[in-house]
């Protein structure tokens, strides 16, 4: 069985697109339980981001359905940034935004995160 986590980061970042999209929440539990079924990354629907100096297989997200976004299917412009620690069998889901947002991945929030949990 895989754990699926959630830093505190991705907490705020889906708190604060919930007001916009209100299905959010739902749709990203939705998320969970395909990447709890199938962690890997999927060409069309994730892809693994390389040259990240960590370890840690980080994986983007970029087809996500979302019942606010109507009409719009899998092409909703949401992303998800988790990493699935194989080994541990465990998810951690470090990012969400909307595309329209901001083009890419915090690449400093996955990074630091990766220099805390090796620190501790």
């Amino acid at each position: 069985m895989i754990d699926c986590y959630e830093l505190q980061e991705f907490s705020k970042d889906l708190k604060k697109l919930a007001k916009k999209y209100r299905s959010l929440p739902e749709d990203i539990e939705t998320v969970k339980k395909v990447l709890k079924a199938k962690p890997d990354a999927r060409p069309d629907f994730s892809f693994e981001i390389n040259n990240l100096g960590i370890d840690a297989c980080v994986i983007k997200v970029k087809k996500i359905a979302c019942k606010s976004l109507k009409g719009k299917g899998v092409k909703s412009g949401l992303r998800v940034i988790y990493a699935y620690l194989e080994e541990d069998k465990k998810i951690i889901l470090i990012e969400v935004f909307h595309k329209s947002d901001k083009a890419n991945e915090d690449r400093d929030r996955i990074i630091n995160y990766f220099k805390k949990s090796i620190d501790t």
